[in-house]
């Protein structure tokens, strides 16, 4: 069986790597040894992933013209039997540009099995944007803690009384339901009843992990970590010693980190000011809030409670080009593909749910939360308004990150060297004439560390890029003064 691959490696192209679901390899001298650790990491990823083998990355994803395709699958084969458990692949030939490649599909390891190990070392390994990596001993236990069905957030929490809640917030809530559920939850009277029944406490006024963190006047009393961490990358015009901008810590129960972080974006998104057709004037930023605050509260509501992820926070990290936003713990009763798509409201934390359905924020009185599967769909529409591309959802099992992107800008072409691939342009165009780390490509351009040192060697060599640093000093690199 034969598969024509042609519209993936389009895809590869267009984003000038690889990707978290593909990996491309030559293998012109046979199975590289890196593919141990591709093979646990997209095991272990939800969905398993894609390995062809017989394509140049750095030539464009052009075929090498493999010699000997049957001896590269029997290797794949056997090279699977060396994990615990056993990597299940499907290994049929392909088609790029008319030259054969191999095409290996690796299928999810089961979730009671993750995480999957290679055999001989023990080592087990996950996607990233930089690679293949070994799995922290913390990260290994959140794949542990998945085999079961979460249910941390319905625990007391120690030493909490009902004091530690927020009265304002407490207040809001009981109108709330009253109000929307009054022949439901609604119908008890008495405010400490609500509470008990709601979730928000257990007998005697103990707040629950949910209650806390949902009603809590400052719930990193006790979850230090349960806060958003939010930097924006430095401008152009900034000092080559500036690591990031407005860089915040937001911490305080759902609600109130909800409005913090609404306003931290308004305040570090660029802005356009905008002529309607109407006449109107307004106000443009660079994504729409209302994705962005659809994104911010599932993080908060969806993320990991369990022990494993303790010491991990919701990041938010706006760089040149795309806006990110993560949180520990993968999807929950769904999978990328059926997102947005199926109107699936599965919760890994269902009391924190239930709780946040009635909870206000102090600011606008919006609801935190529909819980209606609605959340997706609303941040598909509002990019497709705002005109920029779908976000881009990656699931690792263990950590869930959505990227929005904004479309590419126009850039000086590089006329000295028209023959540039995909990669190297890509980084050559995010060079500035202060000078960027390689790790800041890497982070910028969503690029593997090996891609990135890889064009920059050949940048080098080609003269259009200088290296600056090194012997002990921070390393980095950029165009040349004179331009190309």
């Amino acid at each position: 069986m034969s598969h024509d691959v042609t519209e993936m490696i389009n895809r590869l192209r267009v984003a000038g790597g690889d990707t978290t679901e593909v990996e491309v390899k030559s293998a012109a001298g046979g199975l590289p040894v890196s593919l141990t650790a591709t093979l646990s990491a997209l095991a272990n990823q939800p969905g398993g992933g894609t390995i062809i083998l017989g394509l140049d990355e750095q030539a464009g994803f052009r075929p090498v013209g493999l010699v000997d395709p049957q001896v590269l699958k029997q290797g794949l084969a056997a090279k699977a039997r060396a994990f615990t458990p056993p990597v299940r692949l499907t290994v049929d030939d392909g088609e790029v540009d008319g030259a054969a490649v191999v095409v290996a599909r690796v299928h999810e390891c089961d979730r009671s099995s993750k995480p999957c190990r290679v055999t001989a070392t023990g080592t087990a390994y996950l996607r990233s944007y930089d690679g293949d990596y070994a799995l922290s001993e913390v990260e290994e236990q959140g794949f542990l803690a998945a085999r079961q069905a979460p249910l941390f957030d319905r625990s007391p929490v120690e030493d909490a009384t009902i004091d530690d809640l927020d009265t304002e917030l407490v207040d809001a809530f009981l109108g709330a339901v009253r109000e929307r559920d009054p022949a439901g939850l609604g119908r008890f009277a008495d405010d400490a009843e609500l509470l008990r029944r709601g979730g928000v406490t257990i007998d005697g006024g103990q707040p629950t992990v949910a209650g806390l963190l949902a009603l809590g006047a400052h719930p990193q009393q006790w979850f230090p970590r349960y806060v958003i961490q939010a930097a924006a990358a430095p401008l152009p015009t900034d000092s080559a010693a500036t690591r990031a901008r407005n860089q915040v810590t937001i911490s305080g129960p759902v609600p109130r980190m909800l409005d913090a972080a609404l306003l931290w974006a308004r305040r570090t998104f660029d802005t356009a000011i905008v002529a309607e057709s109407d006449g109107t004037v307004h106000d443009r930023p660079s994504y729409p809030l209302v994705a962005f605050r659809e994104l911010v509260a599932n993080a908060l509501i969806h993320r990991d409670l369990d022990h494993w992820s303790a010491g991990l926070a919701v990041e938010v990290r706006l760089l040149r080009d795309r806006l990110v936003v993560a949180n520990p713990g993968g999807l929950y009763g769904i999978t990328v593909d059926r997102l947005g798509r199926d109107a699936v409201t599965s919760a890994r934390n269902a009391r924190l749910v239930a709780i946040c359905q009635h909870v206000r924020t102090p600011q606008t009185g919006a609801r935190v939360i529909e819980a209606l599967a609605s959340g997706i769909p609303t941040v598909t529409e509002a990019l497709a308004d705002h005109g920029l591309p779908p976000a881009h959802y990656v699931d690792s099992g263990i950590r869930f990150t959505v990227v929005l992107h904004q479309f590419a800008t126009a850039t000086p072409a590089v006329t000295a060297e028209p023959k540039l691939g995909a990669t190297e342009r890509r980084v050559y165009q995010a060079l500035t004439s202060q000078g960027r780390t390689a790790r800041e490509l890497a982070e910028e351009l969503g690029l593997s560390a090996p891609n990135i040192r890889r064009s920059l060697r050949n940048l080098r060599g080609r003269g259009l890029v200088i290296q600056l640093g090194g012997r002990g000093r921070t390393t980095t690199y950029q165009r040349r003064p004179d331009g190309v």
